[in-house]
């Protein structure tokens, strides 16, 4: 499944001090069972399985008022260490109308750090643009 991660990025213009792109939330997870792929500082420490925030992240990014949920990758997503397997996150974005306690009581459970309001690096060149009344969270560990 990583393949399709690394075919899909090939197509993202990215340049060295952008900041890093964000991946599909199905594209990322789906098939992945690489747990130090995202938080893995936390894991074995609280976070839980990939496949659990897979299966809460879908959750979210059901609700009415989501409009997407996207994976930020970090920011050596394409250093040749990580060729082989699934690229490094940095964050999961979470773009919606809901308030930020909204937000943070949807994560309860996920041992994250925390909720930031707006793109922590500024807005990748692929993230979708943000519908009427929407804003972006992202979702923080370490």
């Amino acid at each position: 499944m990583h393949k399709r991660i690394r075919e899909y990025l090939a197509t993202v213009d990215w340049h060295d001090g952008d900041p890093p792109p964000v991946v599909d939330l199905d594209l990322y997870f789906d098939g992945n069972d690489e747990e130090d792929s995202i938080a893995p500082n936390d894991w074995g420490s609280g976070r839980p399985p990939v496949a659990t925030l897979f299966a809460r992240f879908k959750e979210i990014a059901a609700m009415p008022n989501v409009q997407s949920v996207v994976v930020g990758l970090h920011f050596d997503w394409n250093d040749p260490l990580y060729i082989d397997g699934f690229p490094p996150a940095e964050n999961v974005h979470i773009i919606t109308s809901a308030t930020e306690p909204e937000v943070k009581r949807w994560l309860v459970g996920m041992c994250c750090d925390g909720v930031i309001a707006g793109w922590p690096y500024g807005r990748p060149a692929n993230a979708p643009r943000l519908g009427p009344g929407m804003h972006v969270f992202s979702v923080c560990w370490d």
